[in-house]
C-alpha cells in the first residue's frame, strides 16, 4: 500500500485505537491482543492504530513495541491496515518507525516529541527527519508540544511526499481552519481530541469528518451507530447518544489526570475482553467508578 492509497483510506469511516493487553504481572498478554483485534476488526472501522495513545506506547520497551505491532500486522493482515504509532526523541522515532515499516505496518502516527519544549523549526525538522527515513504512509499528530502551523505543515508537504495526514488533538479551530484551508486535500484530516465524538459535529463542520473512536474499544456498535449519524446529519440520534452516553462517560473520565486510557481498558474488561491493568504512572478506575461504567454500557445494549 503505498502512501496515497493510505491516505484515500484514512479520508473516510471510522478509525480507532486498540488498547493493549498486558497480563497480571504487567507483561504484553499478545494471545488477549489478537483475540481483540479479531473482535473489533469486523465492526468496520477504516483503519487501526496499534500502540497509540491509547495503547499506551509511552509505557513500551522497544522489544515489546515489536512484538504489538507484528501481532496486530499479522493478526489483521487481511481485515483492516494497521498504522505504528511511533514517538519520542528523533533517533527514537526513527528507530520505531523503521521497525514498524519492516514489520509490515501500512502507515504511522508521529506522536508528539517527548517532553522537551521546542521551536517550530525544531519540530518541523524532527517530523521531516522520521518521514524521510522510511517509505510508508505518516500522519503528525498536533497534540502537546507539537504544534505545528499552516506555515510550516505546508513546507513539510513539500519536502514529504509520504506525509499524507494530519491529526488535531489541540482544539485550536481557528488554527485547524487555517491548516484546512491552506492545505486542501494534500492531506487526510483527523480529530483526535480525547473522546472525539463529543466533538464531531462540529469537526465534520470544518471539513473533518473522520476520528479516531476510543469507546470503540469496548462499545464498538455504538460507536459505529454514533459515525453513521454524524455523517448523515441524523442529529436526533448524535443529541440522544451524547446525553445517554457520551456526557456521562465524560464525568467518569473527567475524575482524574491519565483517566482517558485507563476507562477505555475498563471498559473492555467489562466488555468480555479484560486488557489487565493499565501501567504507571497511570492509575485503574476505582470499584465505583467500575460500577458507573458497566451500568452506562448496560444502557447501551448488546454490542
Amino acid at each position: 500500500m503505498n502512501p496515497q492509497e493510505l491516505q484515500s483510506i484514512l479520508s473516510h469511516g471510522l478509525l480507532s485505537f486498540p488498547v493493549t493487553d498486558f497480563d497480571a504481572a504487567g507483561d504484553f498478554n499478545p494471545a488477549g491482543y489478537v483475540k481483540r483485534l479479531e473482535w473489533l476488526a469486523p465492526y468496520g472501522a477504516s483503519a487501526l492504530f496499534a500502540a497509540g495513545g491509547t495503547g499506551e506506547f509511552f509505557s513500551l520497551a522497544a522489544s515489546e513495541y515489536s512484538q504489538v505491532i507484528k501481532t496486530a500486522v499479522d493478526t489483521c493482515a487481511t481485515s483492516v491496515p494497521i498504522l505504528a504509532g511511533v514517538g519520542g526523541s528523533t533517533r527514537q522515532a526513527i528507530e520505531y518507525a523503521k521497525e514498524a515499516e519492516r514489520l509490515g505496518a501500512k502507515g504511522l502516527l508521529l506522536l508528539p516529541h517527548y517532553l522537551t519544549e521546542a521551536s517550530q523549526d525544531g519540530v518541523a525538522a524532527h517530523v521531516e527527519a522520521v518521514c524521510k527515513a522510511v517509505n510508508i504512509g505518516v500522519v503528525v499528530y498536533n497534540r502537546n508540544v507539537c504544534r505545528l502551523n499552516a506555515d510550516l505543515l505546508e513546507r513539510l508537504a513539500e519536502r514529504c511526499p509520504n506525509l499524507i495526514g494530519y491529526k488535531d488533538g489541540l482544539g485550536d479551530i481557528e488554527l485547524m481552519v487555517s491548516i484546512r484551508r491552506r492545505l486542501g486535500d494534500r492531506f487526510s484530516y483527523l480529530g483526535g481530541l480525547p473522546t472525539a465524538e463529543v466533538y464531531a459535529a462540529a469537526y465534520k463542520a470544518l471539513g473533518v469528518p473522520v476520528y479516531s473512536s476510543a469507546v470503540f474499544n469496548f462499545v464498538p456498535k455504538t460507536a459505529m451507530d454514533f459515525y453513521h449519524a454524524i455523517a448523515r446529519d441524523d442529529h436526533a440520534t448524535v443529541a440522544k447518544l451524547i446525553d445517554d452516553f457520551f456526557l456521562p462517560y465524560l464525568d467518569i473520565r473527567n475524575r482524574k489526570a491519565g483517566y482517558a486510557v485507563s476507562i477505555v481498558k475498563a471498559g473492555a474488561k467489562l466488555a468480555g475482553y479484560d486488557a489487565g491493568p493499565v501501567r504507571t504512572p497511570l492509575t485503574d478506575l476505582t470499584a465505583q467508578e467500575y460500577e458507573m461504567l458497566a451500568a452506562l454500557m448496560d444502557k447501551m445494549g448488546p454490542q
